[in-house]
């Protein structure tokens, strides 16, 4: 039996359009009803069709949900909700995709304080953005962690939880806090590194005379690609997590330390001991297949 039979989306992004495809290839006979803000946006699901039916609003969007995924970010959870509040089914579930679970909890029991509100967070994007880069198997042996508030009835757990496995994603239940913490390590603070290194590239590019970008080699390069993920998105996690990426900011900026007193009193050591271990991590992230183990992450050469 499907976990829903009414699925709506509001934000047709990559994540929003990526559900549509995926809820389209997994389970066929499920109504999806898409819904975004930039009526561009709209006019585009409609030619691809990974919808059933685009609306024109958020509140005709949901008006038959049985569960509605906010595809939008995270900043604005709560500003959104309440655009439909009024027309949501009594019986509908609400939840999301967004990366800090602690305040999307709290802005959509707000926003909706007699929904059933059973946040996730699928471990799964790209550096691209917009309804064009959606694609069907983005969350195919991917994570999924569902974030139930205190109380959530376990029915409601389950059927978002199914729902996620029916689209080929591993699922795993977390408290909101813990959820974001794991990210802030996990995926919040590789981005700010990303950032900052990118930004002082760009600033070195004149007294370089733009050999920075002309010799980027692997390293660089690819933190160029995780720095081109979408600002308003990443701009929004990190003040809606800011005290768990601060904490682990911190950390980080405490290991930097030291490794840079390594480098200066020449303690070849406790540079080798580091790299091996996090050679190590890294081999433990490919073994779990959380990624693959190409020759140069499998780009083509010729």
């Amino acid at each position: 039996m499907l976990p829903f039979a009414r699925v709506t989306i509001i934000g047709l992004g990559l994540i929003g359009s990526s559900v549509a495809r995926a809820v389209q290839e997994a389970m066929p006979t499920v109504r999806v009803t898409g819904y975004d803000a930039d009526a561009s946006v709209r006019e585009t699901a409609d030619r691809l069709q990974f919808c059933d039916d685009v609306a024109d609003s958020a509140g005709a969007a949901v008006i038959d949900a049985d569960l509605v995924i906010l595809c939008v970010p995270v900043g604005i959870m709560g500003e959104v909700a309440a655009e439909f509040a009024a027309e949501l089914p009594a019986d509908a579930v609400v939840s999301d995709v967004g990366s800090c679970k602690a305040e999307i909890v709290r802005a959509l029991t707000e926003a909706l304080p007699n929904a059933t509100v059973i946040p996730a967070h699928p471990v799964a994007g790209t550096e691209r953005s917009g309804p064009e880069a959606g694609f069907a198997t983005l969350f195919r042996h991917r994570w999924c962690i569902v974030t139930p508030p205190e109380g959530a009835d376990p029915v409601a757990v389950e059927r978002v939880s199914e729902f996620w496995r029916r689209l080929g994603a591993q699922v795993e239940t977390m408290a909101p806090e813990h959820h974001d913490r794991v990210l802030a390590v996990t995926s919040h603070l590789p981005h700010l590194i990303a950032y900052t290194i990118v930004g002082t590239a760009g600033d070195l590019e004149e007294v370089t005379q733009s050999e920075v970008i002309k010799y980027s080699a692997g390293g660089f390069r690819d933190f160029t690609r995780i720095a081109a993920s979408d600002p308003t998105m990443w701009r929004d996690i990190f003040l809606n997590n800011r005290e768990a990426v601060l904490e682990m900011l911190q950390r980080f900026s405490e290991d930097l330390s030291h490794l840079q007193r390594a480098i200066r009193w020449g303690d070849g050591d406790a540079l080798f001991d580091l790299f091996t271990r996090t050679r190590a991590i890294r081999r433990s992230i490919v073994e779990q297949g959380q990624d693959d183990d190409v020759q140069d992450f499998g780009r083509t050469h010729g």
